[in-house]
């Protein structure tokens, strides 16, 4: 009777371990709810002098793509311009390259290379690549089971390198900055958004690849990526479209972008909010908590924050709460912490850095250049926010509506390569180590352009 009280016992802490271990995993874009925070405790609060441990380094090629992780396997969607995408997946232990996967895709934009997160679900990994190729991969064969492309499917036009400002440009155009969608799965779908002519937000099978629902185009192109919020204590998938970037594209109407809030089960559009006014959307929307969504945009176009609201006939509407100049991100979504958001508002012309906002849009302070966080990455864990300023540095901040609160710094990505062709240069600076990061086991994961790093910070 005691060995099998002892056996019982013995069984259920293992499974509280193992589950305990699932939960440090990164298996997204975001992380595990797709809102930059971790559930990792035990972030060191100090480093050594020289910084913190790096456990290993890869050599990856250049772009903007980040890792997700599950089970100690690290996955990145890496790119050579030249050939095509090329998915890798390594140790998170010892950082060995396990396998790869590689397919043609040749094509280049400004700013080339890689640009967006896998997606990890049970024995699959889902990855959507520059040109609009959305694949399925067994992690164990190591080969597709399906595979899309959410542009050409749907009318778009081939990539054709680097034309992205010539005049002429139609509906039917590769957008300027290639095609950047981090794939979420929702259940037995996979949901992305193609803004092709013949579609809008997209939701396949994620077994088969088949087609579940479409939503028709949804206006200008976007760059951002599906979030889920919560409307009612419902799951609506939100999509943000942005305005029509009037680089390069004067010769379509110019619009307004959308906030769009769409039924995960059926792709109906439950509600449209259509004065968004930022033209190179990139975040996703923020779940701002009591049906409120947070929409924030870099180009000194700010954000907005909207209050869903379902009417007596059981339709949506929305309501601007406030809309302001002052907090917004040119590559991510804010951080919410307590009440309160955090940004790096760095753009092409201002430069605001690290900056925190009340829930109803008041400012509390921003960094300005001292220091500076432009288009960084940042995470969530253990009350702590791990951040890169987009260019060398690697920040352990306590998030504090008061004042900026670092704990520690350290240049990790000084050596980094740039992304230094042309007019890239000129508008984004020589050092542009934007990917996302991600952090599991303790174990943080971090790229510039032209490593992967692993950087030790939890105890």
């Amino acid at each position: 009777m005691k060995c099998s009280r002892f056996f019982i016992t013995t069984i259920a802490l293992v499974i509280i371990c193992v589950s305990f271990m699932f939960a440090q995993d990164w298996p997204q874009y975001l992380g595990p709810d797709r809102n930059s925070i971790s559930p990792q405790k035990g972030i060191l609060r100090t480093w050594p002098e020289n910084g913190p441990e790096v456990l290993w380094t890869v050599e990856v090629g250049k772009g903007y793509g980040g890792p997700a992780v599950k089970d100690g396997k690290v996955y990145i969607l890496d790119r050579d311009d030249e050939v095509g995408d090329n998915l890798r997946c390594f140790d998170l232990s010892s950082g060995k390259e396990l396998w790869n996967f590689q397919y043609d895709s040749p094509g280049s934009v400004m700013f080339s290379g890689s640009r967006s997160v896998p997606a990890l679900d049970g024995n699959y990994v889902y990855s959507c690549g520059h040109n609009g190729d959305l694949y399925c991969v067994d992690i164990n064969t190591h080969k597709p089971v399906w595979n899309v492309n959410v542009w050409t499917d749907f009318g778009g036009q081939p990539g054709r390198g680097q034309d992205g400002f010539r005049q002429g440009r139609s509906e039917a155009s590769f957008p300027i900055w290639a095609i950047t969608q981090c794939p979420l799965v929702y259940g037995n779908l996979v949901i992305v958004l193609s803004q092709a002519p013949d579609a809008g937000a997209v939701a396949y099978n994620k077994l088969t690849g088949e087609i579940v629902w479409k939503t028709a185009n949804l206006g200008s192109e976007s760059y951002a990526s599906p979030a889920v919020v919560k409307i009612d204590g419902k799951d609506h998938i939100v999509m943000v479209i942005s305005s029509t970037n009037p680089i390069g594209n004067r010769d379509l109407p110019q619009t307004l972008g959308h906030v769009v809030g769409i039924e995960p089960q059926t792709g109906k559009v439950l509600w449209d909010y259509d004065k968004w006014h930022c033209h190179i959307s990139v975040p996703s929307a923020v779940d701002a908590g009591n049906n409120r969504v947070l929409v924030v945009g870099g180009y000194e176009l700010g954000a907005v924050m909207l209050k869903v609201e379902k009417k007596a006939d059981g339709s949506y509407g929305t309501t601007e709460l406030f809309r302001t100049e002052e907090f917004g991100d040119q590559t991510k979504p804010p951080i919410l912490h307590n009440g309160y958001f955090y940004a790096q508002f760095g753009t092409n012309n201002t430069r605001d850095g690290l900056t925190c906002m009340s829930m109803d849009g008041e400012i509390m302070w921003k960094t300005k250049r001292e220091p500076d966080f432009n288009k960084g990455s940042m995470i969530l864990a253990d009350g702590l926010i791990l951040a890169t300023d987009g260019k060398r540095t690697l920040y352990l901040i306590e998030p504090d509506p008061s004042g900026f609160k670092p704990l520690a710094s350290s240049e990790l990505l000084a050596e980094a390569g740039t992304n230094s062709e042309g007019i890239a240069a000129r508008i984004g600076g020589s050092t542009q180590n934007w990917a996302p990061i991600a952090l599991a086991d303790g174990k943080l994961l971090i790229r510039d352009q032209s490593r992967m790093f692993c950087v030790k910070v939890a105890k």
